[in-house]
């Protein structure tokens, strides 16, 4: 595939605000009826991760990729000039744009690559957040700036932390992310969004919302004056015209 192509199929910043309009689950109901992945086990965070600024809701942006370890002191030595030469690959790439970090240290955090300082710095080239398995500090002052983030845990310093791999693939929290992939995350976790499924994403979560609203959701807050077995064939019929709504559009079963 070209790189026009590719271009093509990719959302304009407008879809991404609207995408960024519903939650990640609602935006996983609709990926699940496009892909031809394992929505099962792909694509999304298997392992525990912790949104820090939830009342920022959710975050949209094409993934930069970095990789630490900030307990290992040779890296400062290795390349003096890596901060210069990460944030330009930052600051080149297509915005909006999540720095999704993997460091080598975990399951300890012995520093964390996320501050006061390279939030800002992150946020003015175009960055509206990250994603971490390591640490973050300074957690008041990066929601002042603007910037979300999503970790495993806060700490105190920032240790030996220097960029030591940067545009190359990562794997953080159990998911495997390549730089520029699509990423909506939130509260409830992230999905990384396989780059030819990009292009239908928000035609697909819009009808899977729009689908439950108009069967189960309805049947289910319809109840008023009805017995209880009136409500529960009411929710067996709204199932069965949520799963025909599904196949009908994507030819697969809905959740229901």
């Amino acid at each position: 595939m070209s790189k026009d192509e590719r271009n093509h199929m990719r959302l304009r910043h407008a879809e991404l605000l609207e995408l960024k309009r519903l939650n990640t689950p609602t935006i996983y109901n609709g990926w699940e009826q496009i892909t031809k992945r394992d929505s099962a086990r792909e694509s999304f965070n298997l392992e525990v991760c912790r949104d820090f600024m939830p009342q920022m809701g959710p975050m949209v942006g094409h993934a930069v990729t970095v990789v630490i370890e900030p307990s290992n002191p040779e890296h400062v030595q290795t390349n003096r000039q890596a901060w210069s030469e990460y944030r330009r690959y930052v600051a080149a790439a297509q915005g909006p744009k999540i720095v999704v970090v993997q460091d080598l240290d975990k399951p300890v955090a012995f520093g964390s690559f996320w501050g006061e300082v390279n939030s800002n710095a992150h946020r003015v080239l175009g960055c509206v957040g990250t994603i971490t398995d390591g640490a973050i500090r300074d957690i008041d002052e990066m929601i002042n700036a603007g910037f979300k983030a999503i970790a495993r845990q806060l700490c105190v310093g920032h240790a030996h932390v220097i960029p030591i791999r940067w545009d190359c693939d990562v794997t953080v929290f159990g998911c495997r992310i390549q730089p520029g992939q699509l990423i909506h995350a939130d509260k409830h976790g992230f999905l990384a969004i396989p780059e030819c499924d990009e292009g239908r994403l928000l035609q697909a979560a819009r009808f899977m919302d729009s689908n439950e609203c108009q069967t189960l959701i309805a049947a289910a807050r319809n109840s008023q004056g009805k017995t209880t077995e009136e409500i529960l064939q009411a929710i067996d019929q709204a199932a069965r015209e949520f799963d025909q709504n599904t196949r009908e559009k994507y030819t697969r079963k809905g959740e229901w």
